[in-house]
């Protein structure tokens, strides 16, 4: 009786432990934690002068099961947080071989429970630092109102408008670990081991 209960106990630490995020150090000078679904990293240095986001912000994403021939997601939904104002922006990445984006119907999000949101490509979403697959949402409050709604939810359909495909490709992304994710870049914005 006494050696069941100690292996319960022993695997209910185990599955707990495995459930906390810790973050670590990775050899490419990135601190990092993994919480859930997302992968949420900040650079040990800060580069005013960078010309992408990488030099001043901390990132977190997650991606669909659906690889492109690198291995990576074909289709991903990212938070950056800006290391010099702590602003937050939403971007969504398409990189699927073989497609192309049709730009005049809009991508949406649609969260369990909520309202789709839909985003067209000339007044809500723009392209910056030199990409041409990553598209930033631009209205800050719009932003704002889905970051709210992505700390609430526990997944959300992201429809792609593909030319020559109708209806639009839709993928389905986890935000578990979304607020965690948020939460480690704000902890983690301002740790540097260069500025």
């Amino acid at each position: 009786m006494i050696g069941r209960v100690f292996c319960a106990v022993v695997l209910i630490a185990a599955a707990a432990s495995s459930i906390q995020a810790e973050p670590f150090h990775h050899p490419f000078g990135e601190w990092r934690e993994y919480n859930r679904d997302w992968l949420a990293v900040c650079p040990d240095e800060i580069d005013e002068d960078a010309v992408d986001y990488y030099g001043i912000s901390c990132f977190a994403s997650t991606g669909s099961n659906e690889k492109n021939a690198a291995g990576l997601p074909a289709y991903k939904l990212t938070v950056f947080r800006n290391r010099l104002n702590g602003d937050l922006d939403i971007a969504i990445t398409v990189a699927a071989d073989d497609v192309a984006i049709d730009q005049t119907r809009p991508i949406e999000l649609a969260m369990t429970g909520e309202t789709p949101a839909n985003f067209d490509f000339i007044n809500d979403l723009e392209t910056r630092y030199d990409t041409a697959n990553q598209f930033f949402i631009r209205d800050p409050l719009r932003e704002e109102a889905l970051l709210e709604a992505m700390r609430d939810s526990e997944a959300v359909t992201l429809s792609v408008p593909l030319i020559d495909v109708v209806p639009a490709k839709d993928v389905a992304l986890s935000l578990r670990g979304v607020a965690a994710s948020i939460d480690f870049m704000a902890t983690y914005a301002r740790r540097v081991a260069q500025y």
